[in-house]
Order: C-alpha cells, then structure tokens, then sequence
C-alpha cells in the first residue's frame, strides 16, 4: 500500500523535472545537454508511473485501496509523457536539419552574427546541396517573397517587420539589403540567428530569408516556422 501511494508523488516529481529541464537550461543552471538527458530520463519515468497505475487500476484490490492516489498518477504521467511523445513523433517526422533557408541556391549570408556563433556547435556555414535537398522534401512551401514594392520600401518593412517578431536585432545594413538578428527560443532559452536579404528585381523586390540554430542536430521544424511566421507577416506590410 505504502508503494501505491508513492506513485503519485513520484509521477508529480517527473512532471515538475520535465517542466525544470528547459529554464534549468535557459538560466544556465545546466548544460542544455543536461537538460535534455534529464527530458529523456524524466519520459522513461513517467512511462513507468503511467503502465503501473493504469495496470493497479485493473485489479480491484488495488483498486478499491487507493484508486484516488492511482488516478492522480496516471494524470500526471501522462502530463509527463505527452508532450515528450509529442515532439519525438515531431522530430521523427521533419527532416533532421537546423538550417532553413528560401533560396537553397544561394543562402544569405551571416556577416555580423559569425563572431557570434564562432565557439557555436553548429558552423555558420551552409551545408550545401545535402541539406538543401532535406528542405526542399520537408518544407517544399518554404518559397521568397516576390513584391511589386521598391527596394527601399521592402527593405524599410522588412526591417519593421523583424523588429515586431521580438527578435534581437544586430545589424542593419541597408546598402547591402541584409538585417542580421537572434532569436531566443522560449523554453531551453536555445539561440537561433536570422538574416533576411532584400535584393531589387526588374519588377520590384525579393526577400529571403535563413534562419539556423546555434545548438542541435534538428530543430523540430522551429527555423522554417519562424520564416514563415515572419513571411507572413511582411507580406501584410507590403
């Protein structure tokens, strides 16, 4: 009996290390490595509390003894499991890359971030075709924005447009058409880097955009979200 009642406890604590793992990461508590070490251990856990309650609820003996605490740790379990499962299935089913750009070709360019990311475990450099054919399978929509606006007006949006996401700005340089920023991700406080190029057409203008994490081997879809959240939102200002 002393064994059903801990279940819920032990549940309850895989939850709030699974909740820990990414601030305990953001605030430098820990490697993020840790943290995601910590993230896996917490799954095995939680998948063992939720098989033990869900089993225990089975048998009436247990059952009748304590099917309050047996709830609650089948409730907390699954709190813990879900979202694991979740982004595991996510991973599983994008292409396991970290650099994402709208013109596979020929990438912008990070120029005032690249000291930035020199001790970074991911090279600022692209990975050239190899990657460019993961993309092109995983995100085939992941298209640059064409306008019929000037150069100078594309370039003044997409400027506004980058500073509205939130993102760190670190350099604007209009002569060029490049705009260099960061963004930190919420939970594991993960950096990942964005350049946006702007470039005159005979028609008006063209935007690209890349977007690449620091740290990672795949960034669960994260950096072609982010393109296209902030494509999106460009193409209402122009």
């Amino acid at each position: 009996m002393k064994t059903l009642r801990l279940l819920p406890w032990i549940a309850g604590i895989a939850l709030v290390l699974l909740v820990l793992t990414g601030p305990g990461s953001r605030f430098g508590i820990w490697d993020f490595r840790f943290g995601l070490t910590l993230m896996r251990y917490v799954l095995y856990v939680g998948a063992v509390c939720l098989a033990a309650s869900v089993v225990l609820l089975l048998i009436p003996k247990s059952r009748r003894a304590q099917s309050g605490a047996l709830v609650v740790a089948a409730v907390l379990s699954a709190a813990t499991v879900a979202p694991v499962l979740y982004q595991v299935k996510k991973a599983r089913s994008l292409p396991f890359i970290h650099d994402i750009t709208t013109d596979t070709n020929d990438p912008p360019v990070f120029v005032a971030i690249a000291p930035l990311r020199a001790s970074a475990p991911n090279p600022v450099k692209y990975g050239g075709e190899e990657i460019a054919i993961q993309q092109r399978k995983g995100y085939p929509a992941l298209q640059p924005l064409s306008t019929e606006t000037s150069f100078e007006a594309a370039f003044l949006a997409a400027d506004r447009t980058a500073v509205s996401m939130g993102w760190e700005i670190i350099d604007v340089d209009a002569q060029e058409g490049r705009i260099e920023a960061t963004d930190t991700t919420f939970w594991f406080g993960f950096k990942d880097d964005v350049v946006i190029r702007v470039r005159s057409t005979d028609d008006g203008s063209v935007v690209d955009v890349r977007s690449k994490s620091r740290v990672g081997g795949s960034d669960i879809g994260a950096n072609a979200a982010r393109i296209t959240k902030y494509l999106q939102a460009l193409s209402e200002r122009i």
